[in-house]
């Protein structure tokens, strides 16, 4: 990130990435999408809308919640930085084969869904209607 001039965390891209899959996500979905908990989620958002990249709104439905939107921005940089994460991703396992990744990521996947119930933020699915489910 930082050769290509830019300080976004691993948490605020995947913050984007999602708020750009799920636009008007309110911030305790968010949380729950990325297993952060509400209060740090939070100063992940308050970084990402002093960048400009995502723009945070009051929800027209729930005057107490606010919505997320991903400014123009934020599009931008995503499209920028999509590469470099794929690039970053691929040089993680260089020593497995293709076939030996994508067997190492299923068994990693397989313990972390075992285990998610322990954590103290777990990771949920956003549904549809943009609820939340373990």
């Amino acid at each position: 990130m930082k050769a290509i001039g830019s300080d976004l965390t691993s948490p605020q891209y995947a913050a984007l990435v999602l708020i750009k899959e799920n636009p008007r996500i309110d911030q305790a979905t968010l949380a729950g999408a990325i297993a952060f908990d509400r209060a740090t989620i939070g100063g992940v958002v308050d970084r990402l809308v002093s960048k400009g990249y995502v723009e945070r709104t009051t929800n027209p439905k729930d005057r107490r919640a606010r919505v997320l939107l991903l400014t123009a921005a934020g599009e931008t940089t995503l499209t920028q930085l999509k590469p470099v994460v794929q690039k970053c991703q691929s040089s993680i396992l260089p020593s497995l084969s293709a076939k030996e990744q994508e067997e190492f990521i299923r068994l990693a996947a397989k313990v972390a869904s075992a285990e998610n119930a322990n954590s103290r933020a777990p990771l949920l699915k956003v549904r549809s209607n943009g609820g939340l489910e373990q």
